[in-house]
């Protein structure tokens, strides 16, 4: 299992190692010991999973504000993703940058996403299934989210990107800029 860091602290590719022969592979999605130093002590207590039927599906950007805060760890059990996180703690170093990964079934990588970052995702592929992990439960009181194509963060959506299909609360979020101080680097 090999874990990548990013230019922005917190957010973790975790890329499992396959074992292959002519039945199919096995592998190991998830491993404490690796992933813990990595992303500190970290128990998860509520897994969701998504299905988006049409290729350029838009979902987020969202997060939990404390006490519920969610990390989430991010899987494609079907289909492709291209998987985005920003940084929305207000001290951090890094406000407002944005990391992204295409996170697909055949290569079972997976994305972490820590509390004090938005997160979203567009499909790549038709009938995608996106699987996550999260640290806190769902609380509705605490379900924020932000602009998906606020201009001052910029995130580089891909072309087949289409905001159709976003849900109507992802229709009116707020800008970045408009967002209270929710996080920081040192929650």
């Amino acid at each position: 299992m090999e874990c990548k860091t990013f230019d922005i602290a917190g957010p973790v590719e975790i890329i499992p190692r396959k074992l292959g022969d002519e039945r199919g592979y096995f592998t190991e999605l998830f491993r404490e010991d690796r992933f813990a130093p990595m992303a500190g002590p970290i128990r998860f207590v509520q897994e969701n999973q998504s299905l988006s039927a049409r290729v350029g599906t838009i979902r987020g950007l969202h997060f939990q504000t404390h006490p519920m805060g969610q990390g989430k760890l991010v899987r494609c059990a079907a289909g492709a993703i291209l998987d985005v996180a920003v940084d929305i703690r207000h001290d951090s170093p890094t406000f407002g940058q944005w990391i992204a990964v295409e996170l697909t079934a055949e290569k079972c990588n997976q994305l972490w996403v820590p509390v004090g970052f938005a997160h979203g995702f567009c499909t790549l592929r038709p009938d995608t299934i996106v699987t996550y992990r999260v640290t806190n439960y769902y609380s509705p009181a605490h379900d924020k989210g932000m602009a998906w194509n606020d201009p001052a963060v910029g995130i580089v959506w891909p072309d087949m990107a289409d905001a159709e299909t976003l849900s109507g609360k992802d229709r009116v979020q707020p800008l970045l800029a408009d967002l209270p101080h929710y996080f920081s680097v040192k929650d």
